[in-house]
């Protein structure tokens, strides 16, 4: 055999593709008013100034992905809102602590280059940024033949966020009889999709021609951080908690100190209409708050005189309301009554 044969793109990687989905990324991240491109694309690292006005400045870092929600945009051959699910889950997890997202990374890995696929994902994620106020610095795309089947691919994001140490909302924020606030969620973000997919799968459901379930399964997840970062430079919340994986309950114990719980009424939940059809499609109660959001994107945890101030600072749809309180105890959370799934 000739060795001559033996070349890089025969395997199943195209460099070639890979250069032209580069340029691409340096495109359209540098369309923003009033900013210079951005010079760090397609180069080995990035490099980013830590904003001057923010005192004792702390660096804080997430990362995430969005799971088997990638399966439904392969089903519904439909890319462009996945990309902003990404930044969202990374970006809502930095403003719990009190960090003003700065930077986003993102890594796709894909079996071969499909610009089409791959320059929807990255104008989501872009979108994403955008609505962050935080800055696309770079990434990687791994082109792996023979690691993922035809059309399959996977993606990750990283996001860095910097808050002054006086910010930083820590447990010791949060006080007795403070109330917990609900904000709205969009959807079902990008938790308990395999639970979905188990689901339509055993019912048979085609979801192409559902048209309920084609817009909903893919809304892209709310991203609270503007309203979050104004919030917490006014100082009028002591806490507050992103409600993804393992629910409302698992998410809200994460940042409570000893001796405190937190007294939720699931009657005042406004569950959306999804979440009513997967639990009358066989999901329990038990099941669904476990997985789900249940239509609980976000939670506040506030002084009680605060109330009326923060829900001026919200949009119609995505007005903070009371679900409980924060009260003395051992147990952390105490799940009280039933959803109303019909709301």
């Amino acid at each position: 055999m000739n060795n001559k044969n033996f070349t890089y793109k025969k395997s199943g990687v195209n460099i070639k593709a890979a250069d032209k989905f580069v340029n691409f990324i340096s495109l359209v991240s540098s369309k923003k008013k009033g900013k210079k491109k951005f010079s760090n694309i397609g180069g080995f690292g990035s490099i980013s100034n830590i904003p001057s006005n923010i005192k004792k400045p702390q660096i804080v870092a997430c990362t995430d992905g969005v799971g088997t929600k990638i399966e439904i945009a392969n089903s519904l051959n439909k890319f462009d809102t996945i990309g902003i699910d990404l930044v969202a889950m990374s970006v809502n997890d930095l403003i719990v602590q009190g960090a003003k997202p700065l930077l986003f990374l993102d890594y796709i890995s894909i079996n071969k280059i499909d610009l089409s696929k791959l320059k929807s994902i990255i104008k989501g994620i872009v979108k994403g940024c955008k609505i962050s106020e935080c800055d696309l610095v770079g990434g990687e795309t791994a082109e792996m033949p023979g690691t993922y089947s035809k059309g399959k691919f996977d993606i990750a994001g990283f996001a860095v966020g910097v808050v002054g140490k006086n910010k930083i909302l820590n447990k010791n924020k949060i006080k007795k009889n403070n109330l917990i606030l609900a904000i709205p969620s969009s959807g079902l973000h990008s938790n308990g999709f395999s639970l979905v997919r188990y689901l339509i799968n055993k019912k048979k459901i085609n979801i192409k021609k559902n048209k309920f379930l084609k817009t909903e399964l893919l809304k892209p997840t709310k991203i609270y951080v503007k309203e979050v970062i104004n919030l917490i430079s006014k100082d009028i919340i002591n806490g507050c908690v992103n409600i993804t994986g393992g629910g409302l309950a698992d998410n809200i114990k994460r940042v409570l100190p000893d001796n405190l719980v937190a007294d939720i009424n699931l009657n005042k939940i406004k569950p959306l209409k999804i979440f009513n059809w997967l639990k009358i499609n066989g999901i329990s109660e038990n099941e669904m708050l476990k997985t789900f959001n249940c239509g609980v994107g976000f939670c506040l945890i506030i002084n009680k005189k605060n109330l009326n101030k923060i829900q001026n600072y919200f949009p119609k749809d995505y007005k903070p309301y009371v679900i409980g309180k924060i009260i003395s105890g051992k147990n952390k959370v105490k799940l009280n009554g039933s959803i109303n799934w019909n709301k």
